[in-house]
């Protein structure tokens, strides 16, 4: 069995729906690395070190479990890493689509790593990052869909923002 698995994604930012994906992975895997996408080609709130460290806060109490930032392909991240089992979520059926293709296009490029799909609790099924930039950016609250640092993280960029001050 692979000791190692890698969760992928932007985590801008990070949601309880991450975590609990996080808390199952560390069920089956005793080392996970949560593995945060530069990705140039998006716009992301915050930058990709400050998304990094944003997780690390988050995942404190999971042993095992740690956090870097990659750029290129997932797939080739992974065996630098030598891991050869990626985590994914799938929060609804609309998660679907996308994650088959993208995991049948690892599976081309990379045969020798699985894709394996873990669904968050029914609770954090709808939380998406965008939903919770988007609420936030509106003032609203967003306590009940992120740990403590990115409402924190994300209450003062706005406040900044709107203040005109540097981001």
């Amino acid at each position: 069995m692979n000791q190692a698995a890698i969760y992928a994604g932007t985590f801008d930012p990070i949601t309880l729906g991450h975590l609990d994906v996080i808390e199952r992975a560390v069920r089956i895997f005793p080392r996970l690395v949560v593995a945060v996408a530069a990705r140039p080609n998006k716009t992301p709130l915050f930058e990709v070190a400050r998304r990094v460290e944003l997780v690390r806060e988050a995942i404190v109490p999971f042993l095992g479990v740690e956090a870097e930032s990659f750029d290129g392909l997932l797939v080739e991240y992974a065996r630098r890493k030598k891991i050869t089992c990626v985590i994914r979520g799938l929060r609804a059926f609309s998660d679907f689509e996308f994650e088959f293709q993208m995991a049948l296009t690892n599976r081309k490029l990379a045969p020798d790593i699985e894709t394996l799909f873990l669904m968050p609790k029914e609770d954090y099924s709808y939380i998406s990052s965008g939903a919770v930039r988007e609420i936030a950016s509106l003032g609203g609250c967003v306590e009940e869909f992120v740990p403590s640092g990115s409402s924190e993280a994300l209450r003062k960029f706005f406040l900044q923002r709107e203040a005109g001050a540097p981001l």
